[in-house]
């Protein structure tokens, strides 16, 4: 079934349509995402020119696609690029098994953007949303979320055709420096861990210079062109943290139902954190969902408990999943 087709479908029954009984258990819960083989996710690394991870729990191989070619200041600060300016791209079979979905978020420049929507249709897939996560920023950064649906090895050379000529291919970005002899703080020497996740009660993970939490959704089950969406697509509610413990950034984004949104909104501006955008990441997807990206400064202690408090606005909360590289 075509993407375009399916998402029709959807609208108008106002259910999303299962095709074959084999995706419902007995119980009618939806059964297990069928997995990437070894030959599919080397079609995509070979399509791609960079190896990227596969999340064996939730069917998901995703390559990060890290902006290091740019430098970014927020508020005149400088910020590194694992802050929040890398993007990505997953792979991940539909509930019937029969197709394959992508998914993309793209960290651009202002004049990237529309020769990039150019390349996109050009190339056979297409744009889900357009949007800022930042305040503040320098150079003014916006994502774009790219999609497709067919066979994993299709999908992986329409979008290799689609970055190609851009600096998100990989083959186009710089060689890492040496820092002259030096290592750079990381972020488990910038800030007390122990006492953030405490506060989050999640871990974190290291990257960097910075620190980041990841939550999935799995209260709830969200289907987007005929898969399953989780953490490792795409679906979760993130909180990265960089500067220092004492005088810190924190950025993210909350996953949320559209119930959800007045609250989070609210819980964020109540613990002082500034609410950047509100916008989709998908179509057709059922039931809907709404991303809410924040920003604040100050103790890292205190934006943590900020994250936390919206998460605990969010139907059953998360689960603990393993960091996407946004």
């Amino acid at each position: 079934m075509k993407r375009r087709q399916f998402i029709q479908n959807t609208i108008i029954a106002g259910v999303v349509p299962l095709c074959g009984s084999q995706d419902l258990n007995p119980n009618g819960v939806l059964g297990n995402t069928q997995p990437l083989s070894v030959n599919e996710q080397e079609a995509i690394a070979t399509a791609l020119g960079k190896k990227g991870t596969y999340n064996e729990a939730q069917a998901v191989y995703t390559v990060p696609l890290p902006r290091n070619d740019l430098k970014v200041t927020v508020k005149g600060e400088a910020v590194p690029i694992s802050f929040g300016f890398g993007g990505w791209v997953s792979f991940k079979k539909t509930v019937d098994g029969q197709q394959t979905v992508m998914m993309s978020d793209t960290v651009l420049l202002e004049t990237e953007v529309n020769p990039l929507i150019d390349a996109t249709h050009a190339a056979g897939l297409e744009i889900s949303a357009i949007h800022n996560h930042f305040f503040y920023e320098q150079p003014r950064i916006f994502y774009m979320h790219l999609h497709g649906v067919g066979t994993v090895a299709d999908l992986a050379k329409k979008y290799a055709q689609a970055i190609g000529n851009t600096k998100l291919f990989p083959a186009n970005q710089p060689t890492p420096v040496a820092q002259n002899g030096t290592t750079p703080l990381t972020g488990k020497v910038l800030f007390d861990l122990p006492a953030l996740d405490a506060l989050v009660k999640y871990t974190g993970v290291v990257n960097g210079p910075t620190y980041k939490y990841t939550v999935g959704r799995d209260d709830v089950k969200i289907i987007a062109m005929g898969a399953e969406m989780t953490a490792a697509i795409g679906l979760n509610s993130w909180a990265s943290f960089a500067g220092k413990a004492a005088n810190a950034h924190i950025a993210g984004d909350i996953a949320m139902l559209e119930g959800e949104v007045n609250s989070v909104v609210r819980t964020l501006r109540q613990h002082k954190l500034e609410v950047v955008a509100l916008h989709h990441h998908m179509l057709g997807e059922q039931p809907r969902t709404i991303f809410l990206h924040y920003y604040g400064r100050g103790p890292a202690t205190e934006l943590a408990k900020g994250f936390r408090a919206a998460l605990d606005q969010l139907g059953k909360g998360g689960k603990k999943t393993d960091e996407m590289r946004h």
